[in-house]
């Protein structure tokens, strides 16, 4: 097949893009910025922005198959503000799918998102289930998967913890109660791949998580842990872990915002982990701490 995969050259682009090319594909990554970085010999890179249309007639054209993977970080506030989420997530959707039908794309794969829903509480979240709703009413066969949080090298799971969690003393919104079902990015990726080349897998929604379910101060505490350092839960109550990190939202360069605030106040856990779709348990996943342990 050929497969274009925008934002090839992300996180979890290239990870893919190394797979998909082991599996003997055709396979070009899409990014503003093309270059070599982690992509393995024989992946074809090509210039192009999701809030361009233009940029993607060509790249687009002759391409079996589609990876949108374009996101903004709902980890951290976008440099642009929230308004953002939907310029790249829903209005760079809207051009991929277009461009796609137009250059006869059999196969779009979409990268969503836990909880994605159009009238969700965060600009993350909306701009995803409108991505959605996007991909589903195009012509395209696809397949849409929702993760939670992935993890793996050159990933921002662990370092947000670190900076959202600082070791010893750490205060954490309510405590750190928010739960979250952490996915190896090496464990992700086959099925990924498999959702790509297998027709088995058409108009579907999957929801994909790790093997555990983990408040943010048990991962923040597995973190500290393999790096020798200990830490003590300091519960901040939510009512001022809103007013902290909404006044630090409004200072230019801030990471963390008022969405952020929000997104802790629900739990990013699958309700069924579709994993099984994949001919994968629970047990064949590689947990959160197998891995710190294992760098």
């Amino acid at each position: 097949m050929k497969i274009l995969v925008t934002g090839g050259s992300g996180f979890v682009g290239r990870y893919l893009c190394r797979e998909l090319k082991a599996r003997g594909h055709s396979v070009t990554a899409l990014s503003r910025t093309p270059s070599d970085g982690d992509l393995p010999g024989g992946v074809e890179k090509a210039m192009g922005d999701v809030t361009a249309y233009d940029s993607l007639v060509e790249p687009m054209r002759g391409q079996d198959a589609v990876v949108n993977l374009v996101a903004l970080s709902p980890l951290f506030k976008p440099s642009g503000g929230d308004g953002m989420h939907d310029r790249i997530h829903r209005q760079g959707t809207e051009n991929v799918v277009r461009a796609a039908e137009e250059s006869g794309v059999e196969k779009l794969l979409q990268m969503s998102a836990l909880g994605a829903d159009p009238d969700g509480a965060t600009a993350y979240i909306r701009a995803k289930g409108e991505a959605e709703k996007i991909v589903e009413s195009s012509s395209l066969r696809h397949v849409i998967f929702r993760p939670s949080v992935i993890f793996g090298d050159g990933g921002e799971f662990v370092p947000f913890t670190k900076k959202l969690a600082p070791p010893y003393l750490t205060p954490l919104p309510g405590g750190g109660k928010t739960r979250f079902q952490p996915v190896w990015i090496e464990d992700l990726v086959p099925m990924l791949a498999d959702a790509i080349e297998d027709e088995t897998y058409y108009d579907g929604v999957y929801e994909i998580g790790g093997p555990e379910r983990l408040t943010l101060a048990e991962v923040a505490k597995q973190v500290h842990s393999s790096e020798g350092r200990p830490m003590t839960v300091l519960p901040v109550p939510m009512g001022l872990a809103k007013i902290g990190l909404t006044a630090l939202g409004s200072l230019p360069g801030a990471p963390m915002g008022a969405d952020q605030y929000r997104s802790l106040q629900f739990d990013n856990t699958t309700d069924h982990n579709d994993i099984e779709a994949f001919d994968v348990t629970e047990s064949d996943l590689t947990t959160l701490g197998e891995y710190l342990r294992s760098r």
